[in-house]
């Protein structure tokens, strides 16, 4: 079986700053806004990095997600659907990155899948 890792982690925050200066602070990480996109990013020194996320009616506080390495995302959906889970965002293209699609598995968690633009 392909090693499916986790490659993302996203964070709901009502102030990125400030989140972002929390974690800088308390674990080092170095941290990079992207106003473009209403999101701002987050490195570790190892591991995967992530994103705080604008909080939302969809995307509560404490709704952590987490992206796994995906190399079929519309395959993973429908395996997923056929095992009781549900489709909540499907396949969509972030530019010039690659794609994500989110799901619920049967217990209502959410999960992310995430495909890589220079995925080999």
């Amino acid at each position: 079986m392909t090693k499916r890792n986790i490659v993302h982690i996203e964070i709901p925050t009502s102030d990125a700053a400030e989140s972002g200066k929390f974690y800088a602070d308390l674990f080092g990480w170095k941290i990079e806004s992207m106003p473009e996109m209403d999101y701002t990013m987050f490195e570790p020194t190892e591991g995967p990095g992530g994103g705080f996320t604008p909080v939302s009616a969809e995307n509560p506080v404490g709704n952590v997600v987490v992206y796994v390495d995906s190399p079929d995302i519309d395959a993973d959906l429908k395996k997923a659907e056929s095992l009781g889970g549900k489709t909540v965002v499907p396949k969509s293209e972030i530019p010039n990155m690659g794609w994500f699609a989110i799901l619920k598995d049967p217990t209502g968690n959410q999960i992310a899948l995430f495909t890589s633009l220079n995925s080999e």
